[in-house]
């Protein structure tokens, strides 16, 4: 996918506001005025998993691509593409799972398109979301801003996402649920504590393609803390059991914050507030050392590269 990102899109698409490769297109209204603007379309299967389903996960997730960019989320698209012979229930649940989404998070879906494809056309059904954000004054979230001696923060256990859409889809048994959620609130009680350099939620590839995204072509590298990352025991043992690496399972309700290392500990603490924040963590470092590269630090005293994900390890998922 990050090939075929560069390929395909950014090389024949060219411009200054795509080739940030952002969550969300920042749009300069004014001098004073600028707005976020991002597109997702979900494929998930099943339709329905622990936790969540496919429309919930698409309201929370276009939201999530907002708030990560420091905007807050205002409006919301909403197209469906409906294979032939699905049955009206199933629609009717999914359509009522995105409006109560959108009322939790405070975000109106406001326009929308529906097509129905042919039997084969698709998998029962796909969603496409594209969002609104109003971005705030001065607020300027870009992996240009990150610095050597950066931390490197985590709001909560990684992998629930992936594992509860795994174990849905090959029918295993497990108590373990989706962390599908809306970040905004969680990210607008940080934001003014200032110091925030950049933020992205780890979903499709999890929290080492986000680092790993991060450090790509940069003058420094990050090193991660095996010990701090955390991990809820059951999602650890299922990841052992069947060969998954949890660094590389997708989350839904997760964000990665780089911060400075002066208003680090304020953020922590502000997060470990929030509902979405009390198992945070500060994981690593962002260092001069190791350029380009995300160096681990294991619990048994060694140290690792993480490295980009290689091919589809979960397919579907979001």
């Amino acid at each position: 996918m990050h090939s075929l990102i560069n390929e395909l899109i950014r090389d024949k698409f060219n411009n200054e506001i795509l080739n940030e490769l952002t969550d969300s297109a920042v749009l300069s209204l004014t001098d004073e005025r600028k707005l976020c603007f991002t597109t997702d379309s979900y494929v998930v299967n099943p339709i329905f998993f622990p936790g969540g389903d496919i429309g919930k996960l698409a309201v929370f997730g276009t939201i999530n691509d907002l708030s990560v960019m420091g905007a807050k989320p205002l409006y919301l698209s909403c197209s469906l593409i409906i294979e032939e012979g699905l049955d009206y229930d199933i629609l009717d649940k999914i359509t009522t799972s995105m409006a109560e989404a959108g009322r939790k998070a405070n975000v109106q879906i406001v326009t929308g398109d529906i097509k129905v494809v042919g039997k084969g056309g698709a998998d029962k059904l796909f969603i496409n979301t594209a969002g609104i954000g109003a971005l705030g004054e001065g607020v300027n979230i870009s992996m240009d801003n990150i610095e050597i001696g950066d931390r490197v923060l985590l709001n909560g256990t990684i992998g629930e996402h992936g594992i509860a859409v795994m174990s849905a889809r090959e029918e295993f048994e497990t108590d373990i649920e989706s962390d599908c959620a809306p970040l905004w609130d969680l990210i607008s009680k940080v934001l003014p504590l200032g110091g925030i350099k950049f933020m992205r939620d780890p979903t499709r590839g999890g929290l080492s393609t986000v680092l790993n995204e991060i450090t790509e072509d940069r003058n420094f590298g990050i090193r991660l803390s095996e010990k701090n990352i955390p991990i809820d025991d059951e999602v650890s043992a299922f990841c052992e059991i069947l060969g998954f690496d949890p660094l590389y399972v997708a989350n839904e309700g997760k964000v990665v914050i780089v911060a400075s290392p002066e208003t680090a500990p304020s953020v922590l603490k502000e997060m470990k507030n929030q509902t979405l924040g009390e198992k945070a963590s500060v994981i690593g470092e962002v260092t001069g050392e190791n350029k380009g590269k995300v160096i681990l630090e294991t619990t048994a005293g060694g140290k690792r590269i993480i490295d980009m994900l290689v091919g589809t390890q979960l397919p579907r998922i979001c």
